[in-house]
C-alpha cells in the first residue's frame, strides 16, 4: 500500500466527497496505513481545506529559502576557474560566472569539499592535517 502523503491526501479529498467526516477519515487512514499515517491535526486541517473548495491536492509553493540548483557545466566551470588559479576568491568566480556568491560557495563546499589553505582552495582534509600538525609544534 502507498503511504505517500499525496495518496493520503487524496483519500481525505475522496472520503470528504462521500460525505464521511474528519473524525472517521482518520480512523479508516490509521487502519489502512498505521504507524505511517497521517497525524490527525493534518487531517483535519486537509479536511477543512477541502471543505472550503480547495480541489487540488498538490502543495502550494511556499516563500521562503530557494533550492541551491547546479547544472554541471557551471560545477566544472568552477573547477577549471580554481584549477586555473588557486587563489581565486568566490567573488572573482561569481563575477565571472555570473552566478551568486551563495552559488559558489555552495559549490565549493559542499560539492567539492574544498575550504581556504593558507589563502588557497584545497580538500578540507588539508586544513585538518595542518591544524593537527599546529597543535603539536605549538
Amino acid at each position: 500500500m502507498d503511504s505517500s502523503r499525496s495518496a493520503q491526501t487524496a483519500a481525505i479529498q475522496f472520503l470528504r466527497a462521500e460525505g464521511e467526516h474528519a473524525s472517521q477519515i482518520y480512523r479508516r487512514l490509521k487502519e489502512v496505513y498505521g504507524e505511517q499515517c497521517l497525524a490527525q491535526c493534518t487531517i483535519f486541517w486537509s479536511y477543512q481545506r477541502y471543505e472550503a473548495g480547495r480541489l487540488n491536492i498538490k502543495d502550494l509553493p511556499r516563500p521562503g529559502q530557494a533550492h541551491v540548483v547546479t547544472r554541471s557545466d557551471t560545477i566544472s566551470a568552477v573547477d577549471v576557474l580554481i584549477r586555473e588559479n588557486r587563489r581565486i576568491t568566490t567573488r572573482d568566480i561569481a563575477v565571472e560566472l555570473s552566478i551568486s556568491k551563495g552559488n559558489v560557495n555552495h559549490i565549493m563546499y559542499k560539492k567539492f569539499g574544498y575550504g581556504k589553505v593558507c589563502a588557497q582552495w584545497g580538500p578540507r582534509i588539508c586544513q585538518r592535517i595542518r591544524r593537527r600538525r599546529e597543535w603539536v609544534f605549538a
